[in-house]
């Protein structure tokens, strides 16, 4: 059987997509979270607040600077 992705709602999973099963099946299953958007709702906006932070370098012309560091 295919994995079934699912979201857990008002105390129930929900499958994301249709399942073939007959009405009434009974299965066994071990959730494994895939993701967590909220808890990492709060990381992600400290993120983009760091880089959207500027810095004021002195260099002009950054651009010029592209190929120093390659051999």
């Amino acid at each position: 059987m295919k994995t079934v992705h699912a979201v857990y709602e008002h105390g129930v999973f929900r499958p994301l997509q249709g399942v073939e099963l007959p009405e009434h099946t009974e299965v066994e299953f071990e959730p494994k979270i895939i993701s967590r958007p909220r808890a990492y709702a709060k990381a992600r906006k400290e993120i983009y607040s760091i880089l959207s932070e500027r810095y004021e370098t002195g260099v002009k012309d950054l651009a010029a600077r592209h190929d120093e560091h390659q051999p």
